[in-house]
């Protein structure tokens, strides 16, 4: 990428991001999303959003500690408290949006 096309702000999205998005919202299916994903990814870090995913799952539960979380998935406590941030503070929100509509299509309540 271009430094031109960088983003110079915290926060912002790159076109090349925006573009990345975009293709993740045409896929329609958990089959379609792995099969991308695993052109896009190498099997380190798919392994890593793998462990990510299931820390928020883990956290959103409520059932564990961090320290119990991190001994279950093999990930540090940083990584579980830097999930945990992300689940509950930062405003993104992208796990609390994805974890939501599973709880809502699976009529899960939440």
């Amino acid at each position: 990428m271009k430094k031109a096309e960088r983003s110079g702000a915290a926060g912002k999205r790159t076109g090349d991001e925006r573009a990345l998005f975009d293709a993740f919202a045409h896929l329609t299916s958990g089959k379609e999303a792995a099969r991308f994903l695993r052109d896009l990814a190498t099997p380190g870090e798919l392994g890593a959003f793998a462990e990510r995913w299931r820390i928020a799952r883990l956290l959103d539960e409520g059932k564990l500690s961090y320290r119990e979380i991190a001994s279950a998935t093999g990930a540090s406590t940083t990584t579980v408290g830097r999930v945990a941030r992300f689940l509950r503070e930062e405003n993104h929100q992208g796990y609390r949006l994805v974890l939501d509509r599973m709880a809502e299509k699976s009529g899960a309540k939440r």
